[in-house]
C-alpha cells in the first residue's frame, strides 16, 4: 500500500503542498517547526479520520480558514483510488472517492492503512486510559472500517444519557426519567457491546505480536502482557491508585469477559447499568461501558506505567506499534496490501539498538514516510528518497549533507 500524490490545503500551516511519494522510504528533512509532522499527520488522518496529536479537528484548519483539503492517489496492489477529506469543525466531514459525490467521511474507511510512529506514543503507555482507548478503537476501525460510524454512534448516545443524568442530578428524580434513561440503557448497551466486542479482538490479536515485538527490542527475559479493564468487571477509572483496578478484578473475570459474545456483553452493560443507577444520578454521568475501560499493560506482573525505566517504557510503546503493523499484515496478507509506515520524528529518540531494528522493518515495507529534524538520526538505508523543507513553500529534493545542526523547539 503506498501513496504516489499527496496534496494539502488549508492543513495546519499548508495553504497548498503538493508532494510527489515514492515506493520505499520517503524522508522529510527540516527544522522543527517548518511544518514536517503536519504532512506526517495529514497521512495519517486519511486512514483513521484522527490525529495522532489532538483530540478535535478544529486545530487541523489552517489559521483564519474554516475548512482544510487532503487529496491523495492511492495504491493497493494493482487497485488504484483517490482520496478527497473535506474538514469541517462543527459540521460533518465529508469525502470524495474517485471524484465521485460527497459521502460521509467514514465512507473513505479501509481504503488506506498506516502505522505511525511518534513522540508521542509514550504517552500510550504513561498517559490517561483515553490514549490506550484510542488506540484500540483506531486499529479497530482500521481492520473493520464500519465500526468508524459505530463509535461515532456510541459518543451520542452517551452525550444524551450522561445529559438525562446532569438534569436528573439538578432536577429530582422523576418516574418519567426512569423510562426515558431505560431507553438510553438499551441504546448504550446495543452499541456498547459491539465496541467493546471489538476491542477485545483486537486485544487478542495484538497479544501475542506485542510480546514478541517487545522481545525482540529489549532482549529481555520478561514477557510484556496485556489485560482489559472493564467497568464491567470493577475497574474504576476515576481510581488514582494503579494497584487497585488490578487487584480487584479476578483472571476468572477478564478471561470470561474476553470470550463473551456481542450479545453477552450488551446484557452486562444493561445489568451494570442498573446495579449503579443510584450513584450514577447522584453524580450526573454514565459509570458503566467502554468509555470508562483501560488496558493494563506490564512486564510479568509489573505494571509498565509507573515501575519501567525510561527504555523499557519505549520499548513497550514501539512494541504495540509493532505489533498494530503485523496484526494488519496478518489480516490482508496479499501482495501491496500492507500499511504504510508513518516514523514521525522517532528515531531521536531511540537508542542505537532500537534504531536498527526500526530500520529493519522499515525497509522491508512497501512504503515508509519519515520526519526528522537532524539528517544523521535516520539510517542510511532510508535515505533514497529524501525532501529538505526549508518552509512551507519551499520543499525540495535533499542529499545527504553531514551532521545537521537543527534547532530544536
Amino acid at each position: 500500500m503506498r501513496l504516489s500524490h499527496l496534496i494539502l490545503h488549508n492543513f495546519r500551516s499548508y495553504a497548498d503542498a503538493d508532494l510527489t511519494l515514492h515506493p520505499g522510504p520517503n524522508v522529510l528533512l527540516g527544522y522543527n517547526g517548518v511544518g514536517k509532522t503536519n504532512i506526517a499527520e495529514a497521512m495519517g488522518y486519511l486512514s483513521s479520520l484522527s490525529s495522532h496529536r489532538v483530540t478535535h479537528d478544529a486545530p487541523l484548519i489552517r489559521h483564519g480558514e474554516s475548512q482544510a483539503i487532503i487529496r491523495a492517489q492511492a495504491h493497493r496492489g494493482r487497485r488504484e483510488a483517490f482520496l478527497e477529506l473535506e474538514i469541517n469543525p462543527g459540521k460533518s466531514n465529508r469525502a470524495r472517492i474517485n471524484r465521485g459525490s460527497p459521502v460521509r467521511a467514514t465512507e473513505a474507511l479501509g481504503i488506506l492503512r498506516t502505522v505511525l510512529f511518534a513522540p508521542e506514543d509514550l504517552e500510550l503507555v504513561k498517559g490517561s486510559p483515553t490514549v490506550r482507548r484510542r488506540l484500540f478503537d483506531t486499529l479497530a476501525v482500521q481492520l473493520h472500517p464500519s465500526l468508524g460510524q459505530l463509535g461515532l454512534e456510541y459518543g451520542k448516545v452517551l452525550r444524551q444519557r450522561n445529559a438525562l443524568l446532569k438534569s436528573i442530578r439538578h432536577q429530582g428524580f422523576t418516574p418519567t426519567h426512569e423510562s426515558t434513561l431505560e431507553v438510553w440503557d438499551a441504546q448504550l448497551a446495543q452499541v456498547g457491546g459491539r465496541l467493546l466486542r471489538a476491542r477485545l479482538d483486537v486485544l487478542g490479536s495484538l497479544r501475542p505480536h506485542v510480546s514478541q515485538a517487545y522481545q525482540d527490542l529489549s532482549h529481555s527475559v520478561r514477557t510484556a502482557r496485556m489485560r482489559y479493564l472493564s467497568s464491567l468487571t470493577g475497574h474504576d477509572e476515576d481510581s488514582e491508585e494503579r494497584t487497585t483496578p488490578r487487584s480487584s478484578q479476578s483472571e476468572t473475570d477478564i478471561s470470561a469477559l474476553e470470550e463473551a459474545s456481542s450479545e453477552q456483553l450488551m446484557q452486562q452493560i444493561l445489568q451494570g447499568l442498573q446495579s449503579v443507577r443510584k450513584r450514577e444520578r447522584e453524580r450526573g454521568i454514565t459509570l458503566i461501558g467502554p468509555h470508562r475501560d483501560d488496558v493494563d499493560f506490564s512486564l510479568d506482573t509489573t505494571p509498565v506505567k509507573g515501575y519501567a525505566s525510561h527504555g523499557e517504557t519505549w520499548s513497550y510503546a514501539l512494541s504495540l506499534r509493532l505489533a498494530s503493523y503485523r496484526v494488519m499484515i496478518d489480516d490482508d496478507p496479499q501482495p501491496g496490501a500492507e500499511p504504510i509506515l508513518i516514523l514521525d520524528d522517532v528515531f531521536a529518540e531511540l537508542d542505537a539498538r532500537r534504531r536498527r531494528r526500526l530500520a529493519e522493518l522499515a525497509t522491508g515495507a512497501e512504503q515508509v514516510m519519515v520526519t526528522a529534524a537532524v539528517d544523521d538520526d535516520v539510517p542510511e538505508s532510508l535515505l533514497s528518497n529524501a525532501y529538505r523543507i526549508e518552509s512551507v513553500d519551499q520543499i525540495s529534493h535533499a542529499t545527504r549533507t553531514g551532521p545537521a545542526q537543527a534547532e530544536h523547539d
